[in-house]
């Protein structure tokens, strides 16, 4: 049969190609992919596999023909429920990691894809399974990945490795620090990851949230009192500054703090002394102040809710964390990391898969709660997955509401616009720069997005 050749400079679809392309040539390409595949009939059980499956797993496509594909895995590593679902709606898991018995004998880690399978009426006939390799990279990652961490903080968006590297070089100093960022974002991890990377580190980490108490009882909390300084102080008390003697003291929420708090402060600030409620003596204090607030600092000062000297003081270096919707990149990375550490805290063996629709979900919600929600989210889902494999339904019902979702889409915005790079630009770093995942939720087919990306000229960020 002839077939009219592409001309020269013209683009050829995937589809186009594969129309020409005879079964036995697809078949040579399928048999020298790196990446195992292997069939899985409707009950999950083994079909036939190729030579890259054969040789991650160390057995034969005929010794695998008819075995439960859980049973490669373990009760435990099989998203079996994703599987199932992935069978019934056609919804494929996409980069789900788990852990498999390798050809020599131990278990390593394998990436997990899946496809429906069906026939040329359309009728299925199971999934492929799509399993690569991982375990060198994932032990190098392991080892090699301290910039995507920082203390209890994981991040590899470029601002939040930029804020990694300020707090190492903040930590070493003794200068006083302000934290600022939304609610929910982590300004305590940071007040530790500052404590625990600087020469204060053996010392006591104090800290006080401001917000909680009055003013009388902050003063009391923050810098102590002697006996009979007011009513019911049957004693003296120790404040929270020389509790933190040799260490690093956190006020949280600063912003709610008392001009006549802020005064008393200041003079903590300058000259490193406390006055204890009810004592005219000065008590000289080694420590180190470290702040945090979610509140527009410059409002406050124009209001007269904050004096501007104590602003000052507070603020030798700031350190602002962004918001989750503004570091998308994260989102994945963050849901290992938190699903492990509910893991834990529960007892459980291990965290749960997340399958692909929960995880569009939890990659469009805009997270006005930042990484606090996210946290509630999963620790939600875990409890209704029970264990298994964490899908849609398990999330949260305002997961599911429009006008939270950010895939609006390029068809929503005018052509060869700001706003289109812009959504592009979103897109990209939402799905790390995985294509195919940000032409789907921008609606559009990855031809249009490459042919996007170059009118733009959009590259990864470092």
């Amino acid at each position: 049969m002839n077939r009219e050749k592409p001309k020269k400079g013209r683009l050829l679809t995937i589809e186009s190609l594969l129309a020409q392309i005879e079964p036995a040539s697809l078949l040579s390409i399928i048999r020298s992919l790196r990446e195992g595949i292997i069939a899985l009939d409707s009950d999950l059980r083994i079909l036939t596999a190729n030579p890259a499956a054969e040789e991650i797993l160390g057995r034969s496509a005929d010794d695998l023909s008819g075995v439960l594909v859980c049973d490669l895995f373990g009760k435990k590593g099989c998203p079996e429920d994703v599987l199932a679902e992935t069978l019934r709606s056609g919804e494929a898991i996409i980069d789900f990691q788990t852990t498999v018995q390798l050809a020599d004998g131990q278990r390593g880690h394998v990436l997990l894809r899946t496809s429906p399978l069906l026939d040329q009426q359309g009728v299925s006939l199971g999934i492929a399974l799509i399993l690569g390799d991982v375990t060198e990279v994932t032990t190098l990652l392991q080892q090699m990945s301290p910039r995507h961490r920082l203390g209890r903080m994981v991040g590899r968006d470029p601002k939040m490795r930029e804020l990694f590297d300020l707090v190492s070089d903040v930590a070493g100093s003794e200068a006083t620090v302000l934290i600022r960022g939304e609610s929910g974002t982590g300004k305590e991890l940071v007040a530790r990851a500052v404590h625990e990377a600087s020469g204060r580190a053996n010392g006591p980490f104090v800290q006080v949230n401001c917000s909680a108490l009055s003013e009388n009882l902050l003063e009391s909390e923050l810098f102590g009192h002697v006996k009979g300084a007011y009513t019911g102080a049957v004693g003296d008390r120790v404040g929270r500054f020389q509790e933190a003697a040799g260490g690093t003291i956190f006020l949280d929420e600063i912003g709610d703090v008392s001009p006549v708090v802020q005064v008393k402060l200041l003079r903590v600030l300058q000259e490193r002394v406390i006055e204890r409620v009810g004592d005219n003596r000065s008590i000289p204090v080694d420590v180190r102040v470290v702040s945090a607030t979610n509140h527009d600092l410059d409002t406050l000062l124009a209001t007269g809710r904050m004096r501007e000297d104590f602003y000052y003081r507070i603020k030798v270096v700031s350190l602002v964390i962004p918001p989750l919707r503004d570091r998308r990149e994260d989102i994945p990375l963050l849901i290992t990391h938190l699903l492990e550490k509910i893991a834990l805290r529960e007892g459980q063996p291990g965290p749960p898969p997340v399958s692909g629709e929960a995880l569009r979900l939890l990659m469009n919600h805009n997270w006005p709660g930042n990484v606090r929600e996210l946290e509630n989210a999963l620790e939600h889902a875990m409890v209704l997955s029970r264990g298994e494999a964490i899908r849609g339904s398990h999330l949260p019902p305002e997961l599911f509401r429009t006008e939270n979702r950010v895939d609006r889409g390029l068809r929503n915005v005018p052509m060869h616009s700001d706003e289109e790079k812009n959504l592009l630009r979103e897109a990209l770093r939402g799905t790390g720069w995985n294509r195919s995942r940000a032409a789907r939720r921008l609606g559009i087919d990855r031809t249009t997005l490459w042919r996007k990306i170059k009118e733009y000229g959009l590259e990864p960020e470092d």
